[in-house]
């Protein structure tokens, strides 16, 4: 029975947690009121690795966890609209990354572009774009076994993740979600983004039961 109570206030702390680490713009309905498309942009990336690696090696590798990042958004997003649980649509990753090279984006200066640029551009209604800061590779997995002694030596601290989405004609911050990245949050980057989204559903903006209680 203790153990059942201990596990509730330890879920309610984390929603709780969670909720507070969202912010939502006032005028959100406003400027999303015209939302179809979205597309998922590749996670800016800073790796603090204790490896040698050259700067070219640590280069590849934040993009390459950058792109995961990407990926298992996609794939989160996918599941939703299966279950027609959201009111816009995704442009195929494929085909953002596609039009981004016609146009010499890629991920070495994707961010010199604003927010209003890279939506023309894809012709998509808003970005979702973001940053992470990792202590380890977790497109690779990573070790989920938790022992109190890390959360003092610092083994359970794996770095900090912000997502957000940005309104195409505006170029304003519509919405943003930062968590830290620990043991419990997930053996790899499709882990953590499913379980992070899903403590951040309930306050995502595009989901439609979120849009009906809006207008109730």
């Amino acid at each position: 029975m203790q153990k059942i109570i201990f596990f509730l206030i330890l879920l309610g702390s984390v929603t709780v947690n969670a909720q507070k680490n969202i912010y939502e713009n006032a005028r959100f309905d406003q400027l999303s009121r015209n939302h179809k498309v979205l597309a998922i942009l590749p996670f800016l990336t800073n790796l603090d690795l204790k490896i040698n690696a050259t700067a070219e090696d640590l280069k590849s590798l934040e993009e390459k966890e950058g792109y995961a990042v990407q990926n298992a958004l996609e794939t989160y997003f996918s599941k939703r609209k299966k279950k027609k649980k959201l009111s816009v649509e995704f442009q195929n990753t494929k085909d953002t990354k596609a039009i981004l090279a016609q146009n010499n984006i890629d991920y070495s200066n994707i961010d010199v572009y604003t927010t209003k640029q890279l939506s023309e551009i894809l012709g998509v209604d808003a970005v979702i774009s973001g940053t992470i800061d990792l202590k380890v590779l977790l497109s690779k997995g990573v070790s989920t076994d938790f022992s109190i002694t890390d959360y003092f030596s610092g083994n359970a601290d794996y770095g900090r993740i912000g997502v957000k989405i940005s309104d195409g004609d505006t170029g304003k911050l519509l919405w943003k979600y930062e968590k830290e990245i620990n043991k419990k949050t997930g053996k790899n980057t499709t882990d953590l983004i499913d379980k992070m989204m899903k403590l951040a559903i309930r306050k995502f903006p595009y989901e439609k039961e979120r849009k009906k209680d809006r207008k109730e």
